[in-house]
């Protein structure tokens, strides 16, 4: 089994998994929404582009490019003669994103269905055994192999624009979630599904595919909201 540092998923083809002009802008952006999410930098903060410039010892232009990005993301908030500033990341913030995935995803999973080949079928079986081998064992590389098993079925796609809105929402959630872990009920839900999933597809049963797919995505969201809820109360205590 590889480790987490020598896999990562790709994004559907032909989507720029940031959309950064460089590869050091692509690196910036990863450590300041880093930051964002960790909460090193706070809700409502001002971002100030020359003081971040400095900090990351960086020039101002890839910093202005790093805060539109995350503009794009929803990261940041730019407000008339005010400059920008970080989005506060509350559970209603994860609750539109996930939102939105229960609306997309299950189109992008009915359309899969109807086009599925037995090589499709082959790797969605492959990745899931290698979720099940890795068992949550290293939740980093879960992380990886889960976003690989439904890149599988939404990268082939024909609308590129909701590929890659679910690419970037994608993203942020991953971004989100590093902070928690995996309940016991949660985990044994994400290999049920799983394989619930790749049966209905051998099946070409779109409807019930799809239906799984929503019920998939909204288990995702309220488990990170349930962990920002219990995070919450521990801090007000």
């Amino acid at each position: 089994m590889r480790g987490a540092s020598d896999y990562q998923a790709a994004p559907p083809i032909g989507i720029d998994p940031i959309g950064a002009s460089t590869d050091s802008t692509a690196l910036l952006y990863k450590v300041i929404r880093d930051d964002i999410v960790s909460g090193r930098l706070k809700a409502n903060q001002r971002l100030v582009v020359a003081d971040l410039a400095k900090r990351h010892g960086s020039s101002t232009t890839p910093v202005r490019e790093v805060l539109q990005l995350l503009r794009g993301e929803g990261f940041v908030i730019f407000t008339r003669n005010r400059g920008a500033r970080v989005r506060p990341i509350d559970r209603d913030f994860i609750r539109d994103i996930y939102e939105i995935g229960v609306l997309i995803e299950p189109s992008l999973t009915r359309w899969f269905v109807g086009m599925a080949t037995e090589a499709d079928i082959a790797e969605l079986e492959a990745v899931q055994s290698q979720i099940e081998a890795n068992n949550f064992a290293d939740q980093t590389l879960h992380s990886e192999l889960d976003t690989k098993f439904h890149t599988v079925i939404y990268q082939r796609h024909y609308n590129r624009h909701a590929a890659e809105l679910w690419w970037k929402h994608r993203e942020v959630l991953r971004a989100v979630s590093r902070r928690f872990g995996f309940t016991l009920a949660r985990r044994a839900q994400v290999i049920s599904d799983h394989r619930e999933l790749i049966a209905h597809i051998k099946a070409g049963d779109a409807d019930r595919a799809a239906e799984l797919v929503a019920r998939h995505v909204e288990g995702s969201g309220l488990h990170i909201l349930e962990h920002m809820r219990a995070m919450a109360a521990a801090q007000a205590g």
